[in-house]
């Protein structure tokens, strides 16, 4: 097996397991508590998580929970003819308040245990 094959089958191996690597919704939502309560995840002021340690799902549950909150706040800003940004920040500011003690937001750029 040539050089190239060799490449080409390790870049199809690799390609093939990716999806592998993302939850669905209803995984994310049943890890969000738990992520957010290890401190892997927190809330920002834009509406969306963010992870705060790379570790386990963190990053897989971020995307998962944000794709369905950047559906929602689109459906919401069509509903009122409002710009999605004005949703999103609302709902930020919602989140961060609602956020408990002991786990992360994001405050001027910079993560804060509240």
């Amino acid at each position: 097996m040539t050089v190239f094959a060799r490449i080409g089958t390790l870049l199809l191996a690799l390609c093939l397991s990716l999806p592998a690597l993302a939850i669905g919704l209803d995984q994310a939502k049943s890890q969000l508590e738990s992520a957010k309560s290890q401190g892997l995840v927190g809330e920002t002021a834009t509406g969306y998580l963010a992870v705060v340690k790379n570790q386990g799902q963190a990053q897989a549950i971020v995307e998962a929970i944000n794709e369905a909150r950047r559906d929602e706040y689109a459906r919401i800003a069509e509903k009122h003819g409002i710009a999605v940004t004005k949703v999103e920040s609302v709902a930020g500011k919602k989140a961060i308040e609602k956020t408990p003690t002991g786990q992360y937001i994001k405050v001027n750029g910079e993560w804060r245990e509240k």
